[in-house]
């Protein structure tokens, strides 16, 4: 019998069906962990921004609020050299030039010469921050970064104004402090301190004697003048404007703040 010799099956063929599923299979895993990383980046950039906007507006806050009360006192100190200089115009009008009391002394002194109480510095390391690094994008609000350029302005006009005063000061008021002052009198009351020695000398029943310096060289109408152009166009001025306007710029940016970062007061 002659022998058989058995033959080897050929392997089984694939289906094309099962080699697509599969490769659809693959693709779909790479898919899903190409975008999961995407996403997952997305996600952490998303909330490193929102972080940064947070610690961004919580430090803008604090530097706003700590502004709000450094303008009030200004503007206080405002008020009290405008009245000072209202008493100096009146006491030029018709008051003896030889007279001496102690309100003539302490308001001679916030007329002519106390300046630092009513000069306002803000400030701007945030704003400044904000800016110049491009942060504010993170602001994403638009009635927050609206109010955050209406802050730059509102300051860059008080600088403004506040330089003007300087140069009048310079030119008007401070001749007549140097032409009159009674420095010995300066030099007892300032003996130790400077404001916190003033306001409490204002307040106690201690009397140092002043004698306004060389009256004969007092030009009534002209002090009277230049006082009231000080008064008027420098000091209450810029106190109506740009200090109001700064004062609701401020109020109105820290509300914003609170409301889209959920700050306490």
């Amino acid at each position: 019998m002659d022998e058989i010799t058995e033959q080897p099956s050929p392997p089984p063929i694939k289906s094309t069906s099962a080699n697509v599923k599969k490769y659809l299979f693959e693709f779909s895993l790479l898919f899903l962990a190409v975008f999961l990383g995407f996403f997952a980046d997305s996600l952490r950039e998303e909330n490193s921004e929102k972080q940064q906007a947070y610690e961004l507006a919580k430090s803008l806050y604090e530097e706003l609020k700590n502004d709000s009360v450094t303008v009030a006192s200004k503007i206080e100190g405002r008020l009290k050299k405008e009245s000072a200089i209202d008493y100096m115009v009146a006491f030029f009008k018709d008051s003896s030039l030889q007279t001496s009391s102690k309100s003539l002394a302490i308001n001679f002194l916030w007329a002519t010469t106390i300046r630092t109480p009513v000069i306002f510095t803000p400030r701007t390391v945030i704003l400044e921050q904000l800016k110049s690094s491009g942060s504010l994008r993170y602001f994403k609000s638009q009635r927050l970064q609206q109010l955050v350029g209406d802050l730059s302005v509102s300051i860059e006009y008080l600088r403004e104004r506040q330089e003007l005063e300087a140069i009048v000061y310079k030119d008007y008021i401070e001749p007549i402090m140097i032409n009159h002052m009674d420095f010995e009198f300066q030099r007892k009351l300032f003996n130790t301190g400077l404001f916190d020695r003033l306001a409490s000398y204002e307040i106690s029943d201690e009397y140092i004697p002043f004698h306004l310096s060389q009256p004969e060289l007092i030009n009534r109408s002209s002090y009277i003048n230049a006082l009231s152009y000080y008064h008027t166009n420098n000091i209450k001025s810029t106190r109506l404007i740009p200090f109001e306007s700064y004062v609701k710029v401020n109020a109105a940016l820290l509300k914003e703040l609170r409301q889209e970062f959920k700050l306490t007061q």
